[in-house]
């Protein structure tokens, strides 16, 4: 993938903290509220008004700013696709967390850049993380972040999103065999188990099926904080299939035990 001169790459990196702080605030003003409606759609997942505002926010600033940039995203219609310049919009990646007023949630921002993941955010307006990433490097609100040290497999920290999920769509044995082998479990999930594993909280997020807008903005934020990312096979990471992100020295071990 080419590279960008240094002042475009500049205004872009602006642009998408523009546009996380700006659906942030739209967020903020739907949570925690027990009169928030919410629409189930025809994959059963739920959606509220918040996911569709804040990505119709987003596609219009990006509209406005980068009229010849495509935009892929959870809640409308793909447009431009093919541009040299993607957008990869999921405004709540946890609704369902959202809806019961949990915090495990973020908006994922993502741009690709000849069809390859360029830039990527999670951020989580509630507690106020913004978690950006270039794939050279990552930072929480300005400051650098790392993957943890490696640990042991027996001391790790795993994190999924829905243990159901797993049952649905993976090998429930090797994930039994993962979880067993690893000091503490937790389903901190969607964007946020991979905010907590890029800033250096947690050791290994899984996931046993992602669709396009959940893992195209991750990887430059997990590939900059110094953490791998694949399937489960160990194939790279993309659209319509299982993730794992966990530190380089573990990352074999991990895939052997979900492939057990």
């Amino acid at each position: 993938m080419d590279h960008l001169n240094e002042p475009l790459n500049t205004e872009l990196n602006l642009f998408l903290r523009e546009l996380a702080a700006a659906s942030g605030e739209l967020i903020k003003g739907h949570y925690f509220r027990p009169d928030l409606h919410v629409d189930i759609k025809s994959d059963l997942s739920p959606v509220t008004q918040a996911d569709t505002g804040a990505e119709r926010l987003m596609r219009d600033m990006i509209a406005q700013k980068y009229p010849q940039h495509g935009v892929l995203g959870e809640e409308f219609e793909n447009t431009n696709t093919d541009a040299e310049f993607v957008w990869v919009l999921d405004p709540i990646d946890g609704t369902v967390s959202f809806t019961t007023g949990c915090p495990l949630f973020g908006t994922l921002i993502g741009l690709l850049y000849q069809g390859e993941p360029y830039l990527g955010c999670i951020h989580q307006p509630i507690v106020g993380q913004l978690c950006t990433g270039d794939n050279q490097s990552a930072h929480m609100n300005g400051t650098p972040i790392r993957v943890r040290e490696p640990r042991t497999l027996d001391a790790a920290t795993l994190l999924t999103t829905d243990i159901k999920l797993v049952d649905r769509f993976a090998n429930r044995r090797g994930f039994d065999a993962l979880v067993a082998a690893t000091k503490t479990f937790r389903t901190w999930g969607d964007c946020y188990g991979y905010l907590l594993l890029s800033s250096g909280f947690a050791d290994i997020m899984v996931d046993p099926m992602l669709k396009a807008f959940d893992v195209l903005p991750l990887i430059p934020v997990v590939r900059g904080a110094g953490a791998m990312i694949t399937d489960w096979a160990g194939e790279p990471a993309g659209a319509d299939r299982s993730c794992v992100a966990s530190h380089p020295a573990l990352h074999a071990q991990v895939l052997a035990l979900l492939g057990s």
